[in-house]
């Protein structure tokens, strides 16, 4: 049996949910800014009225009223965006238990066993369309597909309050004419690298084939040549049940530029704390750790390096952390910082002992850092905590978000 899946995308989420909670931005230009007084005073989300004037994600508020005087910027509600993103998916639910999120404005539905209760794919993408307007008081635009990959795609051509269906039999034609970067999987990275190949559009990754996909990009070619080709057989996850989670991550933007190593790490390793919080939770551990650098001059540059074991503990990552900052050369002050715990296994997964024994010290070292945090997890956070975690760090102020990609990493 063909499957229908559905992929419905709040548009410009932020700002929508700011117009539903207040009625007199509805219709007008409105940009959701972080905080300038902590240097987040960047466009998070704005309206379809901004966007026409220019306003574009990751612009400076600044500039954005330079463009748009009559912009209205407001500060983003992290909990009424929560808040709307478990509304629609409780709505989606009503239509089927496949509901897989994508972030927090966008969900994956497979609706093809609901079809004799609702009526065809197109017919229950309209209901949802219509009841998020009415009882949201936003607007999604649907992409209907026989698979994940062209569901989003679809979801993505037309915007705002719009449906899309892509077909077997008519996908070639829709789709294939597209520019490589629209096809899920294609970042800027990757589609620079496919450019210098010859390869544009997402019917050239199909038509170079496989194998020689795998010699341009590797696995994740093949997997680019499967999505391209229509091929994609990934199934939408049940609500509740938990994708495969392939790393972990923290990330901040400090209050004011980081001029030396030392004020680097004082960040550090706060993130490296929330980043083992993260993965005790979930009982994963990490084999290699990467530290993402964002310079003043807004250009990022990541480092990588595998652990010597399975690492969970705060000390485990930051130990690595320390070593790859020793590669920065600091010709430019640091405005972002994140840490990210990669290559992920089970915290149970079995670890090759090696001739020296420093496993013993290693497996000690952890489990020190398990009972602080099980203190903290009981008493609350900062209970027990590292000295080197008191000293004076350029960190905002409010809480911190941690982030387990398996839908959109997210970047604070």
């Amino acid at each position: 049996m063909e499957r229908v899946i559905l992929h419905s995308d709040i548009n410009n989420c932020f700002a929508s949910i700011e117009a539903a909670l207040d009625p007199s931005l509805k219709g007008k230009a409105v940009a959701v800014c972080g905080s300038q007084e902590d240097r987040h005073g960047i466009v998070l989300a704005k309206s379809e009225q901004a966007k026409k004037y220019g306003v574009y994600t990751g612009q400076t508020a600044y500039q954005a009223k330079q463009i748009c005087p009559e912009l209205i910027v407001v500060k983003p509600h992290l909990e009424q965006y929560l808040k709307f993103s478990k509304l629609a998916q409780e709505l989606y639910s009503d239509y089927t238990d496949q509901v897989e999120p994508f972030g927090l404005d966008e969900c994956w539905l497979d609706v093809t066993a609901s079809r004799r209760l609702f009526g065809s794919g197109e017919d229950i993408a309209m209901a949802i369309k219509e009841r998020m307007k009415k009882e949201l008081g936003v607007t999604v635009s649907v992409g209907v597909s026989f698979n994940k990959v062209f569901a989003k795609l679809g979801s993505d051509m037309k915007k705002p309050d719009a449906i899309t269906v892509i077909k077997r039999e008519d996908f070639k034609k829709k789709i294939w004419h597209l520019p490589t970067r629209e096809l899920l999987g294609v970042g800027s990275r990757t589609e620079a690298a496919l450019k210098r190949r010859g390869i544009f559009t997402i019917g050239d990754i199909a038509r170079v084939g496989a194998e020689q996909m795998q010699t341009y990009l590797g696995k994740n070619g093949v997997k680019l040549w499967i999505a391209a080709s229509g091929l994609d057989s990934s199934r939408v996850l049940r609500i509740g049940e938990s994708p495969t989670v392939r790393s972990v991550s923290s990330g901040i933007t400090t209050v004011s530029d980081m001029q030396n190593t030392a004020e680097a790490l004082a960040v550090f390793i706060n993130l490296c704390e929330d980043v083992s919080r993260s993965l005790r939770r979930a009982e994963l551990c990490a084999r290699s750790v990467q530290i993402a650098l964002r310079s003043n001059d807004l250009n990022w540059r990541q480092l990588q390096m595998p652990t010597e074991f399975p690492v969970q503990s705060v000390n485990g990552i930051y130990k690595y952390v320390v070593k790859l900052m020793e590669n920065y050369d600091w010709a430019l002050p640091l405005r972002s910082v994140s840490v990210r715990a990669c290559d992920v296994c089970f915290r149970d997964a079995a670890v090759q002992q090696d001739m020296l024994g420093s496993l013993e010290g290693h497996e000690k070292r952890e489990r020190a850092d398990e009972a602080a945090y099980l203190i903290n997890e009981r008493f609350g956070r900062g209970t027990v905590m590292l000295a080197d975690m008191l000293f004076k760090n350029k960190m905002p102020q409010g809480d911190r978000i941690n982030c387990l990609p398996g839908a959109h990493s997210q970047s604070r």
